[in-house]
């Protein structure tokens, strides 16, 4: 039987990371446990980057259109004036968010909340993606979500950028990405003439 990270003796307080390709449910999965948490009573407060308004400049929105209510930000410590009494904090799209966010995360795991990050582990280029690599030292627990590479149908792990455009950030969805396997992403520009 699975249990919810924090229902093995965790006192209080703990970073919880979800990780992965775009299209791979990382927000969804971020949404269905803030969703607990609120059945549970637990005060929940969400952010999100204010750079983010693809779906929605408030709200924290998966690809399946669920959404959440949440408070767009500038930087990570900004997150520090508006915990007062919650007992859980989401953190959505943290890849965009500065270098600060781990020091952020743990500040609010040692008062005894319940983090929550949902963030790409890597960026087009398949490297490590804006704070995402300190989050995951620090992190009690790590899901690892994947998408289905639509090249072969093998787990998808990796974020393939579909246009020219070279800048690390660069808000998109389908039709400036696509989520492919290790080898598929590797195969690049070569699979792009087949679809």
């Amino acid at each position: 039987m699975f249990l919810e990270p924090g229902f093995r003796g965790q006192r209080s307080g703990w970073i919880e990371v979800i990780c992965g390709s775009m299209f791979s449910g990382k927000t969804e999965e971020l949404i269905r446990r803030l969703k607990r948490a609120r059945i549970a009573n637990q005060k929940v407060q969400i952010f999100k980057p204010k750079t983010d308004v693809r779906y929605s400049e408030e709200s924290v929105v998966s690809h399946d259109s669920n959404a959440v209510a949440s408070l767009p930000i500038e930087k990570s410590v900004d997150m520090l004036e508006h915990v007062n009494d919650v007992k859980v904090v989401g953190v959505d799209e943290a890849q965009f968010f500065d270098e600060k966010l781990a020091q952020v995360c743990e500040r609010l795991a040692i008062k005894g909340i319940r983090v929550i990050v949902a963030g790409l582990d890597m960026d087009f280029r398949g490297e490590p993606f804006g704070p995402m690599p300190s989050i995951l030292a620090v992190a009690e627990y790590v899901t690892k979500v994947h998408a289905i590479c639509p090249h072969c149908g093998s787990l998808a792990t990796h974020s393939y950028r579909l246009s020219n455009e070279s800048e690390t950030v660069l808000l998109g969805e389908k039709d400036k990405y696509e989520p492919r396997c290790r080898i598929c992403y590797s195969m690049g520009n070569i699979l792009d003439l087949k679809v």
